[in-house]
């Protein structure tokens, strides 16, 4: 089994122990790709790394929220995950703004100015280099250059007018590893754990992920702090993640795998329902 990692930091050490102390007042929330599903080339054939169910479904029983964050679609991620199968799991879908939980989906329309962006993007992409392509998340757009030849020239590239688009329209661009993402503003991983948090009341929040897009989430955690409550973040560091979670974060794990066996012991560390 194996073993509980310690914080690097003074207040991921409270939060742990706190979580550990009190796990009904807790809540858990991860990203999905790169976190709990390696990343891959094709969104489509994302799925979580092997044992990432049964972790997600050992602290659904333990603790009290478990979620899944993330800016993929709350159904596609539900379809991609198998994570249906988990009961009391919530996924929150673009950055909170749907919520999916034992079979219900909650969701708003997508606001106008996305659809404008979206025709605008593949006239933009129609000269862009072989492999950029984009990701229509219906209530925002990526433009992914990972398959690219060179992926970071491609981003290089295609960043600045990606922004022009998105300040035309009142809409705010988000960098990721090999993407940028165009969505309404103050939408954020940072507020979809804020209100976990405050729905439940919790003594205690981890929040883990892999890339630039989790930076909210960890500063609403350390802004959580501030209120009195605990926190603890956890990095998924894999060759490409950005330095920066990294740095910041209160225990670095290795991607995916290294995600699952913090999740796996931190269930067996809280013992039995």
């Amino acid at each position: 089994m194996t073993r509980l990692p310690q914080a690097r930091t003074t207040d991921g050490a409270a939060a742990l122990a706190e979580l550990l102390a009190e796990p009904a007042r807790s809540v858990v929330a991860v990203d999905f790709d790169g976190t709990i599903a390696p990343i891959v080339e094709r969104p489509d054939d994302a799925r979580p790394a092997p044992g990432a169910i049964e972790a997600l479904a050992a602290l659904c029983d333990r603790v009290g929220a478990c979620a899944v964050v993330t800016g993929r679609a709350a159904a596609e991620a539900v379809r991609l995950g198998g994570l249906d199968r988990v009961r009391r799991l919530q996924v929150l879908g673009h950055y909170g703004l749907q919520r999916y939980l034992d079979g219900e989906l909650s969701s708003p329309d997508p606001v106008p100015e996305v659809d404008v962006a979206r025709q605008r993007l593949r006239q933009l992409l129609t000269g862009a280099a072989p492999g950029v392509h984009l990701e229509d998340k219906e209530h925002s757009l990526v433009v992914h250059t990972r398959p690219a030849a060179d992926p970071a020239a491609a981003l290089d590239e295609l960043t600045g007018p990606v922004r022009e688009i998105a300040d035309e329209l009142g809409l705010e661009t988000v960098p990721g590893r090999y993407v940028v993402e165009l969505r309404p503003p103050g939408i954020d991983k940072g507020l979809a754990v804020r209100t976990l948090v405050e729905e439940h009341d919790a003594h205690a929040v981890v929040y883990v992920g892999d890339d630039l897009g989790d930076l909210p989430a960890f500063a609403a955690v350390e802004q959580l702090r501030t209120e009195g409550r605990c926190g603890l973040t956890v990095a998924s560091v894999g060759d490409d993640a950005p330095a920066a979670l990294g740095e910041r974060a209160d225990v670095v794990v290795n991607g995916p795998e290294g995600v699952v066996a913090f999740l796996g012991a931190l269930a067996s560390a809280i013992g039995q329902p």
